[in-house]
């Protein structure tokens, strides 16, 4: 605990301070035990180039999870706040600073901001503006899944309405938003999914309502699917045996886009659909989209996601929400109930 003395910001002027919680970790590890909670004295003024941020709600993603353990590519410098992925309402502006008012809401630019806590100074730049009409839950999470699928979506291949994509990981986070902007575009949407001993038939009711058009599992798409489905893109985030099938059911010059591996296994790609159809494999991080730039490509992503999400026409995943009083409890959970996504409020 003496390591995070460091940690305390104290004011540099002779001003009433604010002391405020963040969930710090010092070292690499199992994220429910190296979390340490933390609280640190704010200073009365924000710094310049700086506003003030109330966290309102963040979500905890896998993505943050690696990151603590020390797997993940994004490693900030330790002690570091947890979170990527947040939504806050801006406090307290300081000077200099044009591109921001109290009252707006925002969201992290990029990867590594810390969002795991109740308040923060933060560098004005390092914040993106959304749609106050947003709730919480919606904002808190506009940033990862609802974005990769919008660009997934968008960049890869010229979709036109009526034309198919397929999907694996469909009960994921971002397959439910895949599906849903499939809906909202009028694409068809093949969702692929693990096969289970119960629930099935409503998980297929549930993610048709969605969007989906077809729902099936591994083992149907092996036998009752193959040659069935002509997709112009195919969304890989499981790998191994999965993304073989995946592969075989792309059209002639179709895309199968890869941002995830959970089997943690090699892609399997058909000999066949290289040389017959031409298939090409790209892969996506949408980290990496978001330091390449793309500032109005952006603006135009969260007004369609909000707007969606304001309309109704897009849902959020199920959560649990839980105070960040509770981090400890949240983190074992985040890691062993995979139903619903813990939102941290």
């Amino acid at each position: 605990y003496q390591m995070l003395s460091s940690l305390r910001v104290r004011p540099t002027q002779c001003f009433r301070s604010l002391s405020t919680l963040q969930l710090v970790y010092i070292e690499n590890g199992d994220p429910a035990k190296v979390i340490i909670p933390s609280t640190i004295s704010l200073p009365s003024s924000v710094p310049s180039g700086h506003v003030r941020v109330a966290w309102m709600a963040a979500p905890i993603n896998p993505a943050d999870i690696n990151q603590i353990q020390g797997v993940y590519p994004v490693k900030p410098p330790l002690p570091a706040v947890g979170g990527n992925e947040g939504v806050g309402r801006v406090e307290q502006i300081g000077e200099g600073v044009s591109s921001l008012k109290v009252g707006d809401h925002v969201i992290p630019a990029k990867s590594g901001l810390g969002t795991w806590r109740r308040m923060g100074d933060h560098q004005a730049d390092q914040l993106w503006s959304i749609d106050k009409r947003l709730a919480p839950e919606a904002g808190a999470t506009l940033q990862v899944n609802p974005s990769t699928a919008y660009r997934m979506l968008t960049d890869f291949e010229d979709l036109q309405e009526g034309d198919t994509v397929i999907q694996n990981g469909a009960n994921s986070g971002v397959g439910r938003s895949v599906m849903q902007i499939c809906k909202i575009r009028g694409l068809k949407c093949v969702s692929v999914v693990r096969s289970r001993e119960s629930g099935m038939d409503e998980l297929r009711d549930e993610l048709t309502e969605l969007g989906s058009t077809t729902v099936v599992t591994e083992e149907e798409m092996a036998s009752k699917m193959r040659g069935k489905v002509k997709a112009r893109l195919a969304l890989n985030c499981v790998g191994g045996r999965s993304s073989l099938f995946l592969a075989g059911a792309i059209a002639k010059r179709g895309t199968m886009v890869t941002y995830g591996g959970m089997s943690k296994q090699p892609l399997s790609i058909p000999t066949a659909a290289f040389i017959f159809n031409d298939i090409r494999l790209r892969g996506f991080w949408m980290s990496r989209w978001y330091d390449e730039g793309h500032a109005e490509e952006r603006d135009v992503m969260y007004r369609d996601l909000g707007d969606w999400f304001v309309s109704g026409r897009m849902k959020t995943p199920p959560f649990e929400k839980i105070s960040i009083d509770n981090a400890t409890a949240a983190l074992e959970k985040a890691q062993t109930k995979f139903d619903k996504k813990m939102l941290f409020v």
